[in-house]
This record gives structure tokens, sequence and C-alpha cells, in this order.
């Protein structure tokens, strides 16, 4: 009983895992070939899952991501105090520089994107607010990275350091020099890191206790000057590892 309990667990979280920012809807097909799920089984049990409201059916009969996931995962620690503490300091910067902003935790080898804030003349960025991207292309993710254990750059080496754009760190000794670097100087600059139109910085927020628990950082494009920015990245950043402290 348990052991079908898992299994039944097990593909109700390989459906749900079958959506992805570029396939936010999927037809019963579609789930079933993205899960390798038979299709009796993917429609039994993405009928639960709305039953659930883990799923919607849409008028064209493909399913999406339902308000009641949302709902759940907004809850999570790591996403809704951080999000909380960090989003009106966010907004300080965002005011300050016009560009887009952006709040980053780590998610096994990727950095996930829990919040951004974007003008309407700030350079359009790769990827999304609630989307992950390489831990080793993304300026966020390297600072995550630079804080973490060895143990996670061993397994970050061992996935390989695939090409994302032109100047991409795809090589152990360029990443290693590249985390010394952040660790000494507290930030980091990608340019051209994760696509040939932006640049972008990251500073760590830290905890009372010295634990790096998130990244903020900044995208402009490749045509503006980051470096004034920084300090008032840096700034940002301090402000919000102070917060984490007082709660």
């Amino acid at each position: 009983m348990d052991t079908g309990r898992r299994s039944m667990l097990s593909r109700a979280s390989s459906v749900l895992a079958a959506f992805d920012a570029a396939q936010p809807a999927l037809t019963l097909s579609g789930i079933s070939r993205r899960t390798s799920l038979p299709l009796p089984t993917a429609h039994r049990i993405c009928a639960e899952l709305v039953r659930l409201g883990a799923l919607e059916k849409r008028d064209d009969g493909r399913y999406q991501v339902g308000v009641r996931l949302w709902e759940i995962g907004s809850l999570a620690p790591r996403s809704h105090g951080l999000r909380e503490l960090a989003l009106p300091i966010m907004e300080d910067l965002y005011e300050a520089t016009h560009e887009n902003v952006q709040l980053v935790v780590r998610e096994g080898l990727e950095a996930l994107y829990i919040e951004r804030i974007s003008g309407r003349g700030a350079v359009r960025l790769k990827g999304r607010a609630g989307g992950r991207l390489p831990i080793h292309a993304s300026s966020g993710g390297l600072v995550l990275l630079a804080h973490s254990g060895p143990d996670l750059l061993d397994d970050v080496l061992s996935a390989g350091l695939n090409r994302v754009a032109v100047n991409t760190v795809t090589t152990e000794h360029e990443l290693r020099t590249l985390l010394a670097d952040i660790r000494r100087s507290g930030f980091v600059v990608c340019h051209r890191f994760l696509d040939d139109v932006t640049v972008a910085a990251a500073a760590p927020l830290t905890t009372v206790e010295g634990s790096v628990v998130a990244a903020m950082s900044i995208a402009v494009s490749v045509k503006t000057d980051i470096a004034p920015l920084i300090p008032a990245l840096r700034t940002a950043a301090r402000a919000v590892s102070r917060s984490l402290g007082s709660n």
C-alpha cells in the first residue's frame, strides 16, 4: 500500500514536472509523451490533479498549472519570507536604476529566480521570474556557487560547464578563478554570460550567521556601463542581509 502511494506520488510529480516555460499548456497526449506514462494513466492522474486544483483544464482541452499549486508554492520559506523582506529594497534599487532587479536562490545545480522587477525600457532578459538558469552562467548563480561548499562545485563540474553565450565560463580553471574573485570582492559582473545583449552583476544576501542564502542581481544592456550601479546593488544587498538578521 505504501509503495503504491509513493508510486502514484512519483507519477503525479512527473506530470507536474512536464510543464515548463516553453510548454506552459499541454495536451493529454503531450503529457503522456513527456512523462512516458500510458495515456489512460496520464488521464487518470490529470483528472485527480484537476480535482485538487493543482492543474486546470482549459476550454481547448489543454492542461495548465492550477492556482492552488501556486498558492502552496508561495508558502515555501525560501521564497515567501525572503521575497517579503527583499521586495521593498528591490523596488528602491529599481527606482534608483530603472534596470532589471532580480532575487535568486539555488535549486539543485540551477539558479532559481524567485522575483524580478523590470521596467518598460529595461533590456529583455533570458528566463523569467520562477524560471531557472544554469548556475555557472548566471550572475546570481555564480555568487551562490562561490559561497557553497566544495561538494556542490564538484557536482557542477561533473555535470559539465555548457556554453550558453560567448563569454560563459566553460573550464574548471576559469570557474575556480572567478569564484575566488567573487569571494574576495563580494560581487560579480558577468558580461554576456547568458546571451549577447546583457551584462549582469550580483551580490550575496547573508544571514547573521554568515550563510549566503540568496543573491540580488541587476541586469542591463551591453551598451550600458554597469560599474556606476554596483555600489547601489551592494548597498541594497547589505540592507536585505541586515533585515535577515533582524528576523
